[in-house]
């Protein structure tokens, strides 16, 4: 006689659904009050991996996620576990990335009859309402709901403007038995854009002699790249890519023209601000993208917006389109822009404008724009980039060359340093074998160097690329810019030390390379990228280069400062240059600018 099973403990009920929605992997940290779910997880099979840290989980999980397109776990544990679990939690919120996190809790009773206290039990604490307004779904977890609760939450993670959710479950409700469910089929439903809203797009793309498109994340998010690809091509008009969206396209296609923004190239920012009708899918545009003055953005143009959030819509957009960014590729068609003079124009304002300029010196030690031009040289076909904050993100971005098939990211919307470590091992679990690339810095490398054994524990293809500029870079300019130069905390002889990153190398059991010069990266790092395993080389670099160019404040005539149009990047250039470029599309701020010889 055959019986069946009428009741299942809610932590098998947890692992039940994930294999159910195919989530194979899960990152996380054990603690008491998540351990029924970690041994769940270990009977049935699933891939645990274990960070050192419960903020890397996060961040591991949604690296992976970037990667591969699946969806992933974070596992915490009560008390601190959640605490430290914020920032990965805030990162994922900010760059709308899909994760589930599952965090243990004090038992349900301490819940209840301490909910007028500060503290539920021993490390019980109200972390539902801590991260309410940094997910799209947080709730505390009953066993008589854990199985809609589950549903609920696997829809809303990727269901429109995709994002984290948090589900947190006490300990004694994980050991809880709880009557056997079938698992409803979940349905993720893509907004499509109105025929109306299309019809419009139709007339202005025609009537365009200048269009452009600036593609987002929110097409990485669609999953559809492939689509984007195709339309654009078909359409025939200049594409720029924000640097949450620089991998999908190849950067030698010749309808790309690069990434603007105030830390953007050049070229692109001319590109962008010239043109005569601006389309973006699946961006926000943000400061760092449009520059401080809204009134100058794309001035010239009529501007399109494609975004699945329409609490993002700008007041300078001329027609909103709230559309899934895949949703709205599928209607893109039968139309084709007749622009090719305009074409030709980008192509001689790319060529008399390269990435790399003159002002990227040499000092005692190699320029990172430099240097991240010769790295796109030794680049894997199927590569995958994964950036830190500050030289890693800045130089890392503006220089890249990019080839199809490869991948790269970085924390855009939060920016917080020690990305790079847990995101590449999130990226290379997700990789399949593939090379993770980690541009780091001295600086970012110290906030989560834990991770350099979660690594190499796994023998991971993980090459770090360490810039050594003697602290943290981007405050020294900061600190330059404000104070004079007046230091704090932000190298050896102001507060900050950083370690000999070669004996780090060693101690974790890292093959291990030091550039100083040209010559020994022309020596060195063929060597460093053939090394089959994980592999670190450290780059110094000079301590206090610019991030140029750049969007700055710029002086009037009346001795005043004030913010420009993105096409007047520092160093200035003479006002001559700018007329010829811009023609009838110059701005009436590049009249008031005071160009001196030490600005150009």
């Amino acid at each position: 006689m055959i019986l069946l099973m009428t009741t299942i403990k809610v932590s098998d009920v947890i692992v039940s659904f994930l294999l159910e929605k195919g989530i194979t992997h899960v990152f996380g940290i054990i603690g008491s009050a998540n351990s029924h779910i970690y041994n769940s997880c270990a009977e049935a099979g699933i891939t645990i991996l274990n960070t050192h840290n419960e903020q890397a989980a996060l961040l591991a999980a949604g690296a992976y996620y970037r990667t591969c397109g699946k969806l992933a776990v974070a596992l915490v544990t009560a008390g601190g576990g959640v605490t430290n679990a914020i920032t990965g939690v805030v990162s994922l919120w900010a760059d709308s990335i899909p994760v589930i996190i599952i965090s243990g809790q004090e038992k349900l009773e301490y819940v209840n009859n301490h909910a007028h206290r500060r503290m539920y039990g021993t490390q019980g604490l109200d972390i539902i309402h801590m991260v309410s307004k940094t997910t799209k779904y947080a709730k505390l977890v009953e066993d008589s709901e854990i199985h809609t609760e589950l549903e609920h939450a696997y829809e809303t993670t990727l269901s429109g403007r995709k994002g984290p959710v948090w589900l947190d479950i006490p300990f004694d409700v994980q050991s809880k038995h709880v009557p056997v469910k079938l698992w409803k089929e979940s349905f993720i439903e893509k907004l499509a854009p109105t025929n109306e809203d299309m019809a419009m797009l139709n007339n202005l793309i025609n009537d365009s002699k200048r269009p452009v498109i600036l593609v987002g994340h929110g097409v990485k998010l669609s999953k559809s790249e492939e689509l984007f690809k195709s339309r654009v091509e078909s359409l025939n008009i200049p594409i720029l890519a924000t640097w949450s969206a620089i991998d999908i396209i190849d950067h030698g296609n010749p309808l790309f023209f690069g990434s603007p923004g105030v830390y953007g190239q050049r070229s692109s920012n001319f590109i962008f601000q010239k043109c005569d009708l601006l389309i973006t899918i699946g961006t926000r545009l943000t400061i760092p993208q449009t520059g401080y003055d809204f009134k100058e953005v794309a001035r010239n143009a009529k501007i399109v917006m494609v975004d699945v959030d329409e609490t993002e819509f700008k007041e300078f957009i001329h027609l909103p389109i709230k559309a899934d960014c895949g949703a709205f590729l599928e209607k893109l068609s039968g139309v084709k822009s007749e622009c090719s003079p305009w074409i030709e124009n980008c192509r001689q304002i790319r060529n008399e404008f390269p990435i790399v300029e003159d002002k990227h010196i040499d000092d005692e030690f190699p320029n990172s724009y430099k240097l991240i031009d010769k790295i796109s040289e030794h680049l894997k076909p199927d590569q995958i980039i994964v950036t830190d904050m500050g030289t890693a993100l800045l130089s890392g971005h503006q220089s890249i060359r990019l080839k199809r098939g490869m991948t790269m990211f970085s924390s855009y919307g939060l920016g917080e340093m020690g990305y790079g470590l847990p995101a590449a091992f999130g990226a290379a679990i997700a990789g399949n074998g593939r090379e993770v690339l980690c541009l780091n810095c001295d600086g970012g490398m110290m906030m989560n160097l834990q991770e350099l054994q979660t690594i190499i524990q796994h023998g991971l293809r993980v090459k770090i690329v360490i810039f050594n500029n003697d602290g943290y870079l981007m405050i020294k300019h900061t600190q330059k810019m404000l104070f004079n130069g007046n230091y704090n905390a932000v190298d050896k002889t102001t507060g900050i030390v950083l370690p000999d990153y070669i004996k780090v190398a060693k101690a974790f059991g890292y093959e291990n390379f030091r550039i100083k010069t040209w010559r020994e990266f022309d020596f060195y790092f063929t060597r460093f990228m053939d090394h089959d395993g994980p592999a670190i080389c450290e780059i110094f670099m000079p301590p206090n280069q610019d991030f140029l160019p750049k969007v700055k404040g710029v002086l009037q005539c009346d001795g005043s400062i004030f913010a420009p149009p993105i096409e007047e990047m520092s160093p200035i250039l003479p006002i001559e240059t700018i007329k010829r470029v811009m023609g009838d599309a110059i701005s009436t701020k590049s009249s008031m600018i005071v160009r001196t010889s030490e600005q150009q």
